[in-house]
């Protein structure tokens, strides 16, 4: 929704809660938000502004809303949380109409992935296994079609025939002892 756009239900606000609630933590059950994710919601929905609100002002309310030896926040103390910044954000506007618009500002938003590095389109497995890519003796493994030899691409099996590789009369043995008996 955009800003000042009118009434928003608490209910928005609070499936966005529950999203960056989640965001970046496996056992998160979306009901309480840490610092980390807190800071990152305020980031992402531009509560943050850099002039009036700044990242150390959304810390220092996160630490006073939250009780004093734990680590995260449920959604009423996000509300009171809310409150207090949006006082901050909008001055000159009424408490009211002031938590409206940073409602607003939340409500329908999830975690942005900004930074992140990219998946490759074509995977290593595929890059690795490409067989037309290889080169020297595992090269010799493979047919053109891509098919393993099997064991005769592992393996040099050498010839037993008893002659020389490049003898031009290999297996006439037999035929030259008979002529000579």
């Amino acid at each position: 929704m955009a800003e000042g756009s009118g009434e928003v239900s608490l209910a928005d606000v609070e499936t966005a809660f529950r999203k960056f609630a989640v965001h970046g933590d496996t056992k998160a059950t979306g009901k309480e938000m840490n610092g980390k994710n807190f800071i990152k919601l305020c980031k992402d929905c531009k509560v943050i502004d850099g002039k009036t609100v700044t990242s150390t002002d959304v810390d220092i309310i996160f630490s006073k809303v939250k009780a004093k030896s734990a680590r995260v926040i449920t959604f009423e103390q996000f509300t009171q949380a809310m409150a207090e910044l949006a006082t901050k954000r909008f001055k000159g506007k009424s408490q009211e109409e002031a938590v409206q618009l940073l409602y607003g500002l939340i409500a329908g938003k999830e975690p942005a992935n900004v930074g992140v590095t990219k998946v490759a389109k074509v995977s290593a497995v595929d890059r690795l296994t490409d067989t037309s890519k290889y080169t020297g003796s595992h090269k010799e493994r493979f047919n053109e079609s891509g098919q393993g030899k099997g064991r005769s691409g592992r393996e040099d099996i050498p010839d037993t025939s008893g002659y020389v590789s490049s003898y031009k009369g290999q297996g006439s043995y037999d035929s030259k002892v008979k002529e000579d008996e």
